[in-house]
């Protein structure tokens, strides 16, 4: 299976893992890009969650003039629903990256998703589909991508499963009512959403960051 995997950035903790986060960079960036927050997160000596950063391969970006970069899948302005068929495909490395996680002995409830605008798209997707139940997903910048295929293709696995979602209210890539309207759509489909909202642009903040490692922990706490 590891010879399948993206490549990725990994983190070891100081005790033999028992959780893990994988957590998906947001365009152009790569797993590079969230690997600094780790000690921002300012966990527990005694938490054992191994970290996972994957870079998304290279592709032409409409948004960019069609310029080749790391995303999880072709963003096109005004456009709804582009990206499906990327974002299937990205979806099912994430999935290699679960399976690899449990070949390695750690349970699916111990694994939480986590990303950052496009990596937050890919994130809910995959998670709300797999079939395993899994701990938790962390949606920040970011959006849920085609609602209706949403409802249809969601897996029972993973009904009311744990959601944070962090946005900047000054965000100009996804406007935070864009985000806002994901969450009421991930309520109204019956799952448990944390809403943050800071005001900031497409970032991230010291005080989401603390609510993000909140979040960690409740799910990932000591066993």
């Amino acid at each position: 299976m590891s010879d399948e995997l993206l490549p990725h950035i990994e983190i070891e903790p100081a005790n033999p893992a028992n959780a893990s986060v994988i957590w998906l960079h947001g365009l152009g960036a790569d797993g590079h890009d969230f690997e600094p927050i780790v000690p921002e997160l300012k966990l527990p000596d005694s938490s054992a969650i191994r970290f996972i950063f994957p870079h998304a391969p290279k592709r032409a970006v409409t948004i960019n003039g069609g310029e080749e970069m790391r995303a999880w899948y072709d963003f096109v302005p005004h456009s709804e629903y582009a990206g499906s068929d990327d974002i299937t495909e990205s979806a099912r490395s994430i999935e290699q990256f679960l399976e690899h996680e449990m070949e390695r002995g750690i349970a699916s409830e111990r694994i939480i998703l986590a990303g950052f605008s496009q990596g937050g798209v890919i994130a809910l997707y995959t998670g709300l589909r797999f079939q395993r139940r899994l701990g938790g997903i962390l949606a920040i910048s970011t959006y849920l991508h085609d609602v209706s295929a949403t409802e249809t293709e969601r897996h029972d696995e993973n009904l009311a499963i744990p959601i944070m979602m962090a946005h900047g209210t000054m965000d100009p890539m996804i406007p935070v009512m864009r985000a806002a309207t994901s969450r009421e759509n991930l309520i109204r489909l019956g799952y448990d959403v944390r809403w943050f909202a800071y005001p900031i642009e497409h970032q991230v903040c010291m005080e989401e960051i603390e609510e993000i490692a909140n979040f960690f922990q409740e799910i990932l706490g000591d066993e």
